[in-house]
């Protein structure tokens, strides 16, 4: 035992060593079934007679707090004790926090189709703990650059030019917790209290609500089969937050006409577009269109990537690309939040990159998602209750329901309904289909379980768990 007790004036000592120990107890500091010191021992620790300990031992054991061995000493009670709250108190958190409702994680099932969940088969697990295992032999102590490991700074700028056509060097890029961190650190440096916002509708629900917690006020902006409806952007956004490769959830591009449309608005508005590259190395067809950054002229551009999916969720790696004049700040807001994240894992993936192994395994990857997502089309293309949306990269897909088609749960059986994307009414009903938690074997069966649980009636609201 190694708690702390600190004796204030000559009262009764007796009762500052039961409290302080109680205290302990209740807190969790001490657990059930560990050993106190003899009295004779914390007696000399504290510079007191052993008789006091010994009152304090002997009031905690007829308390039920401890319990005495013969020839063992004195133990916390086995029996299990339940810590304190901190106490409820008064203050209260901002408005904003007490009426947001944040998307609930689904339980992992049989037939496991919840959208962007990676296969974590497919990741190379042992050679990534060679290289991790390696950087913490070599790794030095001490705070690293708030903007990350330049090594990998070096390699992300380098992928992603050659694999997106992004315009980055090193010095551009900045090493975040993944995406969400980094549009935290990009909307923590540009939103004003009352600013307002533009997203996608239907859209990333933790994007919009993230700027909501940063005061600002959200617009759903319209997105159809060409993607965000650049006419339908309120005049006063000074942030637009969108996914033009792979638009989330539908599946489909944004076209070049809008592109092109989207950096002259933002020009002409003097605002910034985050454009969110989420999946857009997972592609089945055509070579995608050129990203936003790439045919950005004006620096009003913010590139977001991520590698919780095309590596692992659980390694919380990101990255932004934002103009030269944006770049003193982001590093500011990343120092005063968390400084840096994990430099051994970091410079891992440095390796991983330069040594070819993530375009190894971007390219395995690949090649059983366009498998999965081809059987799941094919299963479902002549289902008259379901409209695909076209998709050709990814691990999802969509499908909108016909009218009056609803769908009730079934055990075993994990999908999200489109509605839970869309965050002002009208609610779009339909079904977001990922593929990467599901295996290929397991598909069929999971799809003949889904068609089951659909039905044709006056109602058109989706029943999901």
């Amino acid at each position: 035992m190694d708690v702390h007790i600190s004796l204030e004036g000559r009262g009764d000592l007796a009762a500052q060593v039961y409290r302080q120990l109680l205290d302990a107890i209740l807190d969790g500091r001490l657990r059930s079934g560990e050993r106190l010191p003899p009295t004779r021992e914390l007696a000399g620790r504290l510079e007191i007679s052993r008789n006091t300990v010994a009152l304090a031992y002997d009031r905690l054991v007829a308390d039920g707090f401890l319990v005495g061995r013969a020839g063992a000493g004195t133990f916390v009670s086995a029996e299990p004790v339940r810590g304190r709250a901190a106490p409820k108190g008064v203050v209260r958190p901002r408005a904003v926090w007490q009426d947001l409702e944040l998307p609930k994680g689904m339980t992992p099932a049989r037939y496991d189709f919840r959208p962007g969940v990676p296969d974590a088969r497919l990741f190379p697990m042992e050679t990534w703990r060679r290289l991790v295992a390696r950087e913490l032999r070599v790794s030095a102590a001490g705070y690293g650059d708030p903007a990350g490991h330049e090594p990998l700074r070096e390699a992300i700028s380098r992928h992603i030019g050659l694999s997106r056509s992004v315009h980055a060097g090193p010095g551009d890029v900045l090493i975040t917790n993944g995406a969400q961190q980094a549009l935290d650190l990009v909307g923590r440096v540009l939103i004003e209290p009352g600013a307002v916002v533009a997203v996608e509708e239907p859209g990333y629900p933790p994007a919009r609500l993230l700027f909501r917690s940063l005061g600002a006020r959200v617009v759903g902006v319209p997105v159809d089969g060409e993607g965000l409806d650049v006419g339908a952007l309120p005049r006063s956004a000074r942030l637009v937050y969108v996914t033009p490769s792979h638009q989330f959830p539908l599946g489909t591009p944004m076209s070049l006409a809008r592109r092109a449309a989207l950096l002259a608005w933002a020009e002409r508005r003097r605002a910034v577009v985050i454009e969110d590259d989420y999946d857009s190395e997972f592609r089945f067809g055509e070579r995608p269109l050129e990203p936003l950054q790439s045919l950005d002229r004006a620096g009003r551009v913010v590139y977001v990537g991520s590698f919780s999916k095309t590596l692992l969720p659980m390694l919380r790696l990101g990255f932004l690309v934002a103009p030269a004049s944006l770049g003193p700040a982001l590093r500011a807001a990343r120092q005063l939040s968390d400084w840096h994240g994990e430099l051994p894992t970091q410079a891992a993936l440095a390796r991983f990159i330069d040594e070819g192994l993530l375009a190894r395994h971007i390219r395995k990857a690949t090649r059983e998602y366009a498998a999965r997502h081809a059987l799941i089309a094919e299963a479902l293309a002549g289902d008259e209750r379901l409209r695909l949306v076209p998709s050709t990269a990814g691990l999802h897909l969509c499908a909108r329901f016909a009218p009056g088609v609803t769908m009730g749960s079934a055990p075993g059986l994990a999908v999200e309904p489109l509605e839970a994307y869309c965050g002002q009414p009208p609610a779009q009903p339909g079904l977001v289909l990922g593929y990467g938690a599901i295996g290929r074997d397991a598909i069929p069966e999971g799809l003949r379980l889904l068609r089951s649980r659909m039905s044709a009636g006056p109602e058109a609201a989706v029943a999901l768990p």
